[in-house]
């Protein structure tokens, strides 16, 4: 039989000639005909694992495909990311969602972004049109999938979200004050008061960089490392004639790998402490009837936009609120403040935005990555790359404002001093980075850059103090401990080390517990109560473990205590964990171990348990806030949270009506990557590709996830011989 080639793939000639012949007779109208001439020029590979490997003529193409294989694999989650995206969620979830709606959309205005499509290069505009034509033939070809919302994908839309990290700058507007703004006098109050539970797993990322003077085989490595909500992106490959060839993580709905790596660079993105969202004390003026607000010594009108948010209303109808919003040249106003009004001012810039999301998929190395970053459209990431070259570098977020370092921006501003005005963008180099340090390794992981490579870090009297809000963490600590004097790293030496069970704030709390244990009278009560605990956790070598008890014990004390001084900490200035070490007291601290033992004693008959008994992975349905049931099944997790310094990360907690502990965030995309000759990798995905419980790649990477058992990529055509489930257009 004879075979034509596509791309990766090969196909009976006679099978393409019957499916072309198929999908030209069903050719209705001129989208559909031109749907299927894009999807005849796409050929989808997905392995064993269920990944896409998506090949293209070009790279629109290959964008076509890869947006209808995200649809193909969890449809809502691209949805829902739009609804979000397009202030949309309230004709989904109905009126509480309005004031969410409404913040979007004082930033995110469809007719401003039908314009800017418009003035988008040729280039971007052909992805565009790819990108929502894939969306469009999965709707068509897929009749059995009923959208919420959005029944048809325009090609503007793409410009909504155009950064893929978890929690985009306009969710710093907190809802609560936005809708006692905004909300009509006598409004039940419908967005919740935003508080951070304390089992809320830390937000960020590991990243870390090794040169090739420290690794066996003379190549860099790369760690990829994210920590988002579980499912929070699809991994897959796209390919073209054109010069495209990445592979990595994707949020779905983007048509871009957001953390990665081609046949010669890898990026990997960190959420940074950079200060780039700003508040501005706005003095406004009633005059004549018109607003204003102070400018120096002139007064600015105040601009208005209609904003109409529909709603779908209790019995199934939809409605819309409509609200006045109002804007200064900083930004809109979101709240207001001791008789001042908030304006917040951030990056909103779609199309270099969504220009340098595609274009550093396409580098080469660290020069042509670096001319990309010049497109100055990155806010919320630092970036850890390595190339073939062997080079290893650091960049922070490359949208910084220029600001008067006088001024503390993390609390509002003077609106009306013009001194506290964005200055233009701060140059490249002007930022803290690092390029090939004589150390050979550079990590982050949400901490501060003055750590980055240790004594050859970036000096922190060297710049301004809103480069970074976010100081050192325990995960730092930890891989500034592994890292120093290592050598003679491979790729499976550095996945051991992502998963290494050290966990220096226990480190340096428990021997604080002890000693307090220690000090007690001979007379205390506590000294009967807790000498079994202590006794346990005096001998503790700090690692986690399914097996191991002090780390269940562990856990539950410092979640206690967590709780307790979680908000005189910020009252007294010091982080959480100085004022669990420093402040808190002996008394509260052994307290708060009796009350630990007794929750452990309570829901499993011991406080001696092994932490594999209580922390739990478990994949129940495909929802995107999906139930947990002690009664069904679930895998032990011997990591824990990244907030006792574990870089392998696993955010997990009490649910209703569970005793164990299931997470739902932290490692979620894990990948290694080896920049050799031939770009080689291995990966793991929390759960599995699908969101489908039907489908057999529903959950089966679980198993390897929760032991860091990570699987080959299959990056080249060769290694995707053996390892073929299917071969298809889009649509076939």
């Amino acid at each position: 039989m004879a075979y034509v080639r596509t791309g990766m793939s090969r196909l009976p000639a006679i099978a393409l000639l019957a499916l072309g012949l198929a999908t030209a007779a069903q050719a209705t109208t001129p989208d559909q005909a031109r749907w299927q001439r894009e999807a005849q020029a796409v050929t989808v590979t997905r392995d064993d694992w269920g990944i896409a490997h998506v090949h293209g003529r070009t790279d629109a193409d290959a964008v076509f495909g890869m947006a209808y294989t995200q649809a193909e694999d969890d449809f809502n989650r691209v949805e829902t990311n739009y609804l979000t995206a397009l202030g949309r969620t309230a004709e989904a979830e109905g009126e509480p969602a309005i004031w969410g709606d409404l913040r979007q959309k004082l930033f995110i205005d469809p007719v401003v972004l039908k314009r800017l499509y418009a003035q988008s290069p040729g280039w971007l505009q052909s992805l565009m049109n790819a990108w929502a034509d894939g969306l469009n033939y999965y709707l068509a070809t897929h009749p059995q999938v009923h959208p919420r919302v959005i029944t048809r994908f325009e090609p503007w839309m793409a410009l909504s979200f155009t950064e893929g990290s978890i929690g985009g700058d306009i969710e710093r507007v907190a809802l609560g004050p936005l809708e006692a703004f905004y909300g009509r006098p006598g409004d039940a109050p419908l967005a919740q008061v935003e508080s951070r539970p304390s089992w809320i797993e830390p937000t960020g990322s590991n990243g870390i960089a090794i040169a090739p003077k420290l690794t066996v085989d003379g190549h860099a490595l790369l760690l990829i490392n994210p920590h988002t909500s579980f499912f929070f992106r699809s991994e897959l490959q796209m390919s073209s004639d054109q010069g495209l060839d990445a592979y990595g993580a994707v949020t779905w709905g983007q048509f871009f790998v957001y953390q990665g790596f081609n046949k010669h660079v890898g990026w990997m993105h960190t959420s940074t402490g950079l200060d780039a969202v700003d508040e501005f004390a706005e003095t406004v003026v009633h005059q004549d009837g018109k607003l204003s607000y102070r400018y120096g010594k002139a007064l600015r009108p105040v601009t208005t936009r209609r904003i109409t948010v529909p709603y779908r209303a209790k019995d199934g109808s939809m409605a819309q609120r409509t609200f006045t919003a109002y804007f200064t040249h900083h930004g809109p106003i979101v709240r207001e403040l001791d008789g001042k009004w908030i304006a917040e001012a951030l990056m909103n810039t779609p199309i270099p935005a969504l220009e340098q999301s595609w274009l550093r998929t396409k580098t080469d190395d660290y020069a042509s990555y670096m001319k990309v970053a010049e497109l100055k459209a990155n806010s919320s990431n630092n970036t850890i790359f390595a190339d073939d070259k062997g080079e290893i570098a650091y960049l922070h977020p490359q949208f910084i404002p220029r600001r008067d370092d006088r001024f503390d921006y993390t609390q509002p501003v003077d609106g009306s001093d013009p001194a506290t005005d964005w200055h233009g963008l701060l140059p490249l180099d002007a930022a803290p980075h690092l390029l090939d340090p004589p150390n050979g390794w550079i990590f982050n992981t949400n901490d501060w850059p003055y750590s980055a490579a240790g004594p050859y870090s970036p000096k922190r009297t060297d710049y301004p103090r809103y480069m970074d809000t976010f100081g050192e963490n325990p995960r730092g600590l930890h891989a500034t401990r592994l890292l120093t004097g290592a050598k003679d790293f491979t790729l499976p030496s550095l996945i051991t080390a992502a998963f290494d069970s050290y966990l220096p704030a226990f480190a340096r709390q428990i021997p604080i517990l002890v000693a307090d244990y220690d000090a007690l009278p001979a007379g205390d009560p506590l000294r009967s109560k807790l000498a079994g605990q202590i006794a346990m956790l005096r001998h503790w070598d700090y690692r986690w473990g399914i097996a191991s008890m002090p780390t269940s014990l562990a856990v539950f004390w410092g979640d206690t205590l967590w709780d307790e001084v979680s908000k005189a900490d910020t009252a007294e200035g010091l982080s959480i964990y100085d004022y669990m070490a420093e402040k808190a007291g002996a008394k509260a601290r052994l307290n708060a171990l009796l009350d630990a033992s007794n929750r452990l004693q309570k829901d499993f008959g011991s406080w001696g348990v092994p932490w594999g008994e209580i922390n739990r992975f478990q994949r129940i349905n495909g929802d995107i806030q999906q139930p947990f049931n002690d009664a069904k099944p679930s895998i032990p997790v011997p990591f824990v949270s990244s907030r006792w310094g574990s870089l392998a990360s696993f955010g997990a907690h009490r649910w209703p009506g569970t005793r164990r502990y299931y997470g739902t965030g932290g490692n979620s995309f894990v990948a290694v990557v080896e920049f050799g000759p031939k770009v080689s990798a291995r990966a793991i995905t929390a759960g599995g590709e699908s969101g489908h419980p039907d489908s057999p790649h529903f959950n089966d990477e679980a198993e390897r996830y929760t032991t860091g058992n990570l699987r080959t990529v299959y990056f080249w055509p060769d290694q995707l011989n053996g390892h073929t489930e299917r071969v298809y257009h889009p649509g076939g």
